[in-house]
């Protein structure tokens, strides 16, 4: 079988973005951090993102062994998937959890079937695999503000909910940036226009809470950024502008959730009503594409957006 050659951009500060190639390119970044000869991690994408991960190395003239650290975000499997075939390859490297996510990675059970509530269990596998675990004795569970050092680099972990329960950011002074993982929502590349990146929120089942996700965006600009590094797709650097839009947009997903919380087929409504209003979003921001190519792009988005969406509705009715 032939070498996987990796596609990476190198994105400054001793960090580069490796398109993992989960479901097409440009959609999921690992970023390799390395710093004084050592490395890290930040997300993983899926097993079939490992052997691209360690051809990043191999480009960047590291070693497996000179891994320290595998940060996940958070436990989505699009972001940590891969995280235990690839902790088979570090021999020196921890992974770096937050403690509600760390028991899903020793024992995946759980998340396994929760995935293939969304998926179906043939997608779920197609997608993602054989999730293996990690041993606890390899895992650091990441207190809020919890530092970790490797190379002579620090980074700060910030405990952001919103998205997700077990969710953290890493905020790297060094590059005066933040990765993100999914909090400071999502920017593909394909939507830059003239007027720079465009962004929105990715409020995915089950734990997605509006209160909690503006207050996300807000720790992340409390760090002062100049960048920062999403999973889905890599770093974005006009931050003030890009926070606003989340705020915006999260309140126009909230209104559009109660406008059909009432309805029975509410879900597929919300679809419609996201794309309208990211659509309407992205002509005002210069996209001129037209609404067939950002079906293309979004659609897989506005699916899960509004099954997260559907999940808030049905728990503030509980």
């Amino acid at each position: 079988m032939p070498q996987q050659v990796a596609r990476t951009t190198d994105v400054g500060d001793g960090i580069v973005a490796v398109d993992t190639l989960y479901m097409r390119p440009s959609l999921d970044a690992s970023h390799l951090v390395a710093s004084g000869g050592r490395a890290a991690f930040v997300d993983t994408g899926t097993n079939s993102s490992v052997p691209l991960l360690l051809d990043a190395l191999a480009q960047q003239d590291l070693e497996p062994a000179e891994v320290d650290y595998v940060f996940l975000t958070h436990v989505h499997l699009d972001h940590a998937g891969g995280a235990g075939a690839l902790m088979q390859a570090l021999p020196n490297a921890r992974c770096v959890i937050h403690p509600r996510g760390a028991p899903h990675m020793t024992d995946p059970s759980k998340l396994i079937a929760g995935t293939q509530g969304v998926y179906g269990k043939e997608k779920a596998f197609e997608l993602y695999g054989e999730i293996i675990p990690i041993d606890a004795d390899r895992i650091i569970e990441a207190g809020d503000e919890d530092r970790f050092s490797f190379g002579g680099r620090e980074v700060r972990a910030l405990h952001t909910e919103g998205h997700a329960r077990h969710h953290y950011c890493l905020h790297d002074p060094q590059s005066r940036g933040v990765f993100t993982g999914d909090s400071f929502g999502i920017s593909y590349r394909e939507l830059d226009t003239v007027n720079g990146e465009f962004i929105f929120p990715t409020t995915t089942p089950p734990h997605f809470e509006p209160t909690e996700a503006h207050k996300a965006v807000d720790r992340i600009m409390a760090q002062d950024p100049e960048k920062v590094y999403l999973t889905h797709y890599s770093r974005v650097n006009d931050v003030g502008r890009l926070a606003n839009d989340m705020h915006e947009c999260l309140d126009g997903f909230v209104a559009i959730a109660r406008k059909h919380r009432e309805r029975d087929d509410r879900q597929a409504l919300m679809r419609d009503d996201l794309f309208e209003f990211l659509g309407d979003r992205l002509v005002a921001h210069g996209y001129d594409e037209g609404r067939e190519a950002m079906w293309s792009l979004l659609q897989h988005d506005m699916t899960l957006n509004s099954q997260g969406l559907d999940a808030w509705l049905s728990w503030l009715e509980r």
